[in-house]
């Protein structure tokens, strides 16, 4: 008999939460606008910018995902330091060797993207030919060319 009356509380919660979502779903059918899809209702709300043209027409540079991966690792590697230095005491010189190389191997990727030109915003230079790329040969054609 204790075990119908322990549950009880949570029955008649369940209830009660269903009851508030069906009188919720039910009032807003009847008050709401009846026309569902007309006028503004089928334009993309973009932060008060009326869109232009189609999605499709749209072509984002590769710049702005470039900086959005970016932020996403230097980001994670501020979370990773942040907790290393709230236990800088506790970890101790074997933390502060893992800090150390983490940050070493982060360094390496930034100075690998600042060489090849990731870090540029406009024209490329990674995509520029190195220098004697198209050099011919006697009696070859030019490579790349």
């Amino acid at each position: 008999m204790t075990e119908t009356v322990d549950i009880l509380p949570f029955v008649l919660y369940g209830l009660v939460v269903a009851a508030v979502i069906g009188v919720t779903l039910a009032a807003s059918w009847f008050i709401g606008d009846r026309s569902r899809h007309a006028g503004a209702r089928d334009i993309p709300f973009e932060s008060g910018v009326v869109p232009q043209g189609e999605a499709e027409d749209m072509r984002f540079s590769i710049e702005f995902y470039l900086i959005a991966m970016f932020f996403v690792i230097f980001d994670l590697e501020t979370i990773f330091l942040i907790a290393w230095a709230v236990a800088f005491f506790e970890v101790g010189w074997r933390g502060y060797a893992g800090a150390t190389v983490f940050i070493v191997i982060l360094l390496v990727a930034l100075v690998y993207e600042f060489r090849t030109g990731a870090l540029e915003w406009g024209v490329k230079s990674r995509f520029a030919r190195p220098p004697g790329y198209a050099r011919q040969r006697q009696g070859e054609e030019a490579v790349g060319a």
